[in-house]
């Protein structure tokens, strides 16, 4: 069987090279070691959604249909997995392929991987990248859910690295995610696989410095990624999972990050989802909302993160009433496309654009209130050069800032609108150690604002 793989490998490969391809500039983490930009060093400020089934559920109509709307709503990366969750390897994508011949790494189907490459056309020609996952961790370790089969040991994930990097080293709007959910576990060989697939990947590439790449993990702590694979070569830039709880402080975790040596950026690349089951409890604490999801976005990115993914529980899963769905989903997908959520995040993205963003910093000393962590937690960002600051204030109450460190006594106040993006005049004000303000409403969860203070 090896040589049969190694002639469909050596036909595959030269076939592969007539695929058109629509290139984008590639990303890379900037000079500060704080932030991804393009090739020319413009900012890339990631705004994902999940859709970890794409690959494998949809076909062509519906990857259209999805792709349209993301792009509409300004989503400029998709998180997607080749060696899918919900029994990818024995369940065929929409044309009757699956991944590997036998189920071996070792052997994949080059037809199931056209259409992946396909998909990957399909999302350039609309300015979007592709956090793309080998594979699932339940193809490591199942661990008490995910199907499997397991199939991957140290050496065979090597290779299956070297051969989808190989296959895809051409593709510029490229992001590689390795890990799939799952926490490498104690006295296993966990760290050594994911390192050794890591390790192919870059081959297949060319060399590290022709990939991107990142750890997916489960929820953990202090860190994400950085627990185990900080001080990596190959690790770009660190990966949380804070999950579908929503009373996680996540700003502690993307801090954690933010502070370690050496520097790397730090992102949550799977927040508490919309339509989500609170806690995987909906009988008791119900769905997520788009207040509490919102939250968790601003304090992550003011926190310092360089973006900020969405998913949705109905689209990460591609569900339809056809299909049985994991953890009552309430809608099928393509309904759930238009959830407040998947419109308000690009009001996230175009704030943070619209001042100078690779010179921001987290700064909580600019908030004097004491404060505790809970829902109503206010978290501060600037830019370090003194010529703006912004403070999320997530219900809407009163608030007392040391604007002093910017570089101007005089300063423009304006008040930002999370939910819609609006823009509110309010007024010239004086800078202080010690200045008190008020949001424009008040009155818990779901009144939150964004006070910007412009330097004059």
């Amino acid at each position: 069987m090896r040589i049969v793989f190694s002639t469909l490998y050596f036909v595959f490969i030269l076939v592969s090279s007539s695929f058109s391809q629509n290139s984008l500039p590639r990303i890379k983490v900037s000079d500060n070691q704080r932030f991804l930009v393009k090739e020319d060093g413009k900012p890339f400020f990631w705004m994902a959604d999940t859709a970890w089934e794409l690959f494998h559920r949809c076909d062509d109509e519906e990857i259209d249909y999805y792709l349209n709307k993301r792009a509409e709503q300004g989503f400029n990366v998709i998180q997607a997995v080749a060696l899918a969750e919900i029994d990818g390897l024995n369940s065929p994508n929409a044309y009757g392929e699956t991944p590997l011949f036998e189920n071996d790494p070792t052997q994949p189907n080059p037809r199931y991987f056209d259409y992946i490459a396909k998909v990957l056309n399909k999302a350039a020609a609309k300015d979007m990248y592709v956090a793309l996952l080998p594979t699932w961790g339940d193809k490591v370790f199942k661990k008490g859910w995910g199907v499997g089969p397991e199939v991957f040991n140290v050496d065979n994930a090597e290779v299956f690295g070297r051969w989808m990097g190989q296959r895809f080293k051409d593709f510029t709007n490229l992001i590689w995610v390795i890990g799939g959910d799952r926490n490498p576990r104690e006295n296993s060989t966990d760290v050594e696989l994911w390192r050794a697939m890591a390790k192919g990947i870059a081959s297949g590439t060319g060399g590290i410095e022709n990939t991107l790449m990142t750890f997916h993990p489960q929820p953990s702590a202090p860190g994400g990624s950085s627990n185990w694979f900080h001080n990596d070569e190959w690790l770009d830039f660190n990966m949380h999972q804070t999950g579908h709880c929503p009373t996680q402080a996540t700003y502690k975790k993307i801090n954690h990050d933010y502070n370690l040596a050496p520097i790397k950026p730090t992102i949550d690349g799977e927040p508490l989802y919309e339509d989500h089951p609170n806690c995987f409890k909906p009988e008791e604490l119900g769905h997520s909302i788009p207040e509490d999801i919102r939250r968790i976005m601003y304090w992550n990115v003011f926190a310092g993160a360089f973006g900020q993914s969405y998913g949705c529980h109905a689209v990460w899963q591609m569900f339809t009433a056809e299909r049985e769905g994991i953890n009552l989903p309430l809608r099928p997908w393509k309904v759930a496309l238009d959830l407040p959520m998947a419109t308000q995040v690009q009001h996230l993205k175009n704030l943070m654009l619209s001042r100078p963003y690779l010179t921001r910093v987290p700064d909580q000393l600019m908030v004097v209130d004491t404060q505790v962590d809970d829902e109503s937690y206010v978290i501060a960002t600037r830019d370090q050069e003194g010529s703006y600051a912004m403070i999320y204030i997530p219900t809407g109450k009163e608030v007392t800032l040391n604007t002093s460190i910017l570089k101007s006594k005089t300063l423009k106040c304006s008040w930002y609108d999370p939910r819609t993006g609006a823009w509110f005049d309010a007024g010239i004000v004086s800078s202080s150690p010690s200045f008190t303000y008020t949001a424009p409403s008040t009155g818990g969860k779901g009144h939150d604002w964004v006070m910007v203070l412009d330097a004059m």
